[in-house]
């Protein structure tokens, strides 16, 4: 049976991901969900491993200002996600005493957390069965079922029709599914070289079938050099370094008329990028209208 040779390949060479080990917790699945998005494994690794060593709880977290968790999230990038796990942190204290709640609706109260990442708290963390669908299992189940080589660019009622239709009855069959799929598109089914003679279900898959056709649209992928993300991540990348506020108009100053007591290496990174003033002033009103900062008479500081 597919569903079984998918399963039984997880067994196989899944990776041992903390996350997934037995004494994982809901706070850390939760964790590892909100850093994952959009962030390699191997970066998030370290940081994970980090931030459940400071915060083991979602009360130890909630403790803190929510600057500290943007300091701790580091260069995993998107640190509005860190603000959403402060938020998310502070809810699960006042309204569920402390305790990661385990069902999708319930889930979903919680700041910033959408349908994929309360199903997939609910399924990794619970063993609820939840119909997971992220961009790995999306692209797996596209080729496999459908026969297309990439899914459509956005999430469509038809996928998630999809989705539901082939996730196994049995609960704990359900929760091993999802897994197994989301691993398959992560190591075999891969975006740009899928491993096909290595997949369990080769003989089965509807794009193998169909003779590999060519996607109909090709992806973008996201620049970084000279965009709003990397001068953006250069001035958090101060603010996290930073003990005190750090003055206004230190962030336009060149680097050459900075005392050496203010030539940090992240200020000196910033001012490298040699931006437009009115650019960089542009991110730093954006970084306060997102709460990723905040200004006062001494200058610009993560928030408190």
């Amino acid at each position: 049976m597919l569903q079984r040779s998918i399963t039984d390949w997880f067994s196989a060479h899944a990776r041992e991901l903390p996350w997934r080990s037995p004494n994982r917790t809901p706070w850390g699945v939760l964790v590892s969900e909100i850093m994952l998005q959009q962030t390699p494994v191997v970066r998030v690794l370290p940081r994970w491993q980090e931030w459940l060593d400071r915060w083991p709880t979602p009360a130890a977290l909630a403790a803190e200002p929510a600057g500290e968790a943007v300091r701790a999230w580091g260069r995993l990038g998107y640190p509005r996600r860190a603000l959403r796990l402060h938020a998310a942190a502070s809810k699960i204290v006042a309204d569920y005493d402390g305790v990661v709640p385990g069902t999708v609706e319930e889930l979903k109260s919680l700041p910033g957390i959408g349908d994929y990442t309360a199903a997939a708290v609910a399924a990794f963390a619970f063993g609820r069965k939840a119909t997971v669908v992220d961009t790995n299992i999306r692209r797996v189940e596209a080729r496999l079922f459908s026969g297309t080589a990439l899914p459509a660019p956005s999430l469509s009622a038809a996928e998630m029709a999809l989705a539901e239709a082939v996730l196994p009855e049995a609960v704990s069959d359900s929760v091993d599914w999802n897994a197994a799929v989301m691993e398959l598109g992560a190591l075999i089914c891969t975006a740009r070289s899928p491993q096909c003679q290595e997949c369990p279900v080769r003989t089965e898959c509807a794009w193998i079938a169909a003779g590999e056709p060519e996607p109909n649209y090709q992806p973008k992928g996201q620049p970084w050099a000279g965009t709003d993300r990397q001068l953006r991540g250069a001035v958090m990348a101060v603010l996290r370094a930073a003990e005190a506020p750090t003055p206004w108009e230190v962030f336009f100053r060149p680097a050459v008329q900075l005392d050496q007591a203010e030539l940090s290496l992240p200020l000196k990174h910033l001012h490298a990028l040699e931006s437009e003033p009115s650019r960089l002033e542009n991110i730093l009103e954006g970084l306060l209208k997102d709460g990723l900062a905040e200004r006062s008479e001494a200058g610009l500081a993560l928030p408190r």
